[in-house]
């Protein structure tokens, strides 16, 4: 399940009024909205290249274990369970236009990186997955907590509501799986459709649960990967290994994992493990829910983002949840403590700059910096800080994280009258921004907030 805190959580906030949906930004004095200015037609990502898995057989054993025995809410799963034969997928619903091309390219993805057959349903067949595509406001009424989500035995939203409470929806109680049902809303960006498609494909078919430890993976509630990495394919592929099969227990599973991953991932044998495996206690992940909650007032958020911090400290981590602690304080302490945020932005991107996987995250909190140099008037700082950041994001097919970081460019072009450049920036910007914003207003917006920042800094 795609979870909504987190989404939120990835983008920067400076103290201030203006906000969009989704990816909020604010200001220290509201600027006007850029009215009159034509939008380019929306881009997408065509290809991808995976980065290899950078991390040895030992701590990849013990991940697919804590992914594939265990639920995000903490219960165990008593056995192994997966599609048996060809995976057949259908859509229905209100199916937003770019969804068939995303949906497409994921499978085809999978298909060759994981070695899973899973295609479009043809006429006569009967789908395994059925992607329904429903209005967000119904879903929330449903799952509150939810961007999207995936249920067994289901085929569709409205036999899912059907469904519900009579036991036949858990995970836990499957010995293998025949259905399931994934529901993705109809009305948000592109983007979100096609990050909802990447996790609730993978977990349909593959692990259900999410670990914050892991750096390099959208098994992970912190949802700074947005699709599918090389480490979650080596996943899915040992899900599907031969040597395992439905209804094995985790030990079983365990004991045949060895000999799986030196087959498929030989450049992990030998590599140390990791030194802390652990499970993230429920405290700290009810701390990390309050903290990016945009429901939650700045003094509640502050208190949460402390209280992960003191319990990574106390656990002893040294990993992914002691990085995030320290960026989910930095976002509250914006607008409270511009030097104190900063801090502990940069406290994050130091561990995280030394984690296999790390480059997005780091990448995030250089957009953070940047946004801060541009509302500071350090314009040549901000571009610094974007040319780091924007060839990892491509690589990562983050649309409204790119789109975001050349706004900021152009803006720091414009202030440091480079008109040229500036120009080149925005008109790229701008069909990231269709299809990470998704809303011509939301565009509008972002454009009009980033332009306040650079305001900021030019009167400063």
């Amino acid at each position: 399940m795609r979870i909504l805190p987190a989404l939120a959580a990835l983008t920067f906030v400076l103290s201030g009024c203006v906000q969009t949906t989704d990816t909020p930004v604010a200001m220290n004095t509201a600027a006007p909205v850029m009215r009159g200015v034509a939008l380019a037609p929306m881009q997408s990502f065509n290809s991808h290249a995976s980065q290899p898995v950078a991390r040895g057989n030992i701590d990849v054993a013990r991940d697919f274990l804590d992914l594939g025995f265990r639920l995000e809410s903490g219960r165990d799963l008593p056995v192994l369970t997966r599609f048996e034969g060809p995976i057949r997928v259908a859509v229905m619903g209100q199916v937003p236009p770019s969804a068939h091309a995303d949906l497409s390219r994921v499978m085809t993805r999978i298909r060759n990186e994981a070695g899973i057959d899973i295609r479009p349903v043809r006429p006569g067949e009967t789908a395994s997955i059925t992607v329904d595509f429903q209005p967000r406001a119904a879903m929330r009424r449903a799952v509150p907590s939810a961007a999207c989500f995936v249920v067994p035995r289901v085929g569709s939203f409205a036999e899912y509501r059907a469904a519900r409470g009579n036991g036949s929806t858990d995970w836990a109680t499957l010995t293998r799986r025949d259905r399931a049902a994934i529901i993705v809303p109809s009305d948000t960006s592109p983007q979100e459709v096609r990050d909802c498609l990447h996790e609730e494909l993978a977990q349909a078919i593959g692990p259900l649960n999410d670990l914050y430890r892991l750096p390099d993976s959208v098994f992970n509630d912190d949802n700074f990967h947005t699709v599918l990495t090389a480490f979650d394919m080596l996943v899915l592929r040992v899900h599907y290994d031969t040597a395992l099969s439905n209804g094995m227990t985790e030990a079983e599973v365990a004991a045949r994992l060895p000999a799986i991953l030196a087959r498929l991932n030989p450049a992990g044998e030998g590599r140390g493990g990791r030194g802390d495996a652990t499970l993230a206690p429920r405290p700290w992940i009810e701390a990390t829910n309050v903290a990016l909650s945009p429901r939650s007032s700045d003094g509640a958020r502050t208190r949460a983002a402390e209280r992960m911090l003191s319990i990574a400290r106390a656990q002893g981590w040294q990993d992914n949840r002691l990085a995030f602690s320290w960026f989910a304080l930095g976002r509250a302490q914006v607008g409270q403590d511009m030097g104190a945020a900063t801090r502990s932005f940069r406290a994050a991107q130091a561990i995280w700059q030394r984690l296999p996987g790390g480059e997005v995250r780091v990448a995030h909190i250089d957009m953070q910096l940047a946004a801060f140099a541009l509302s500071d008037g350090r314009f040549s700082e901000a571009l610094a800080l974007t040319d780091r950041a924007i060839p990892v994001v491509r690589r990562a097919e983050n649309a409204a994280l790119l789109a975001t970081l050349l706004m900021i460019r152009s803006e720091a072009n414009t202030a440091l009258n480079r008109p040229a450049e500036a120009e080149a920036a925005r008109l790229d910007s701008l069909g990231w921004a269709r299809y990470g914003f998704g809303t011509e207003a939301e565009v509008r917006a972002r454009l009009s907030d980033i332009s306040g920042l650079a305001a900021n800094g030019r009167d400063g």
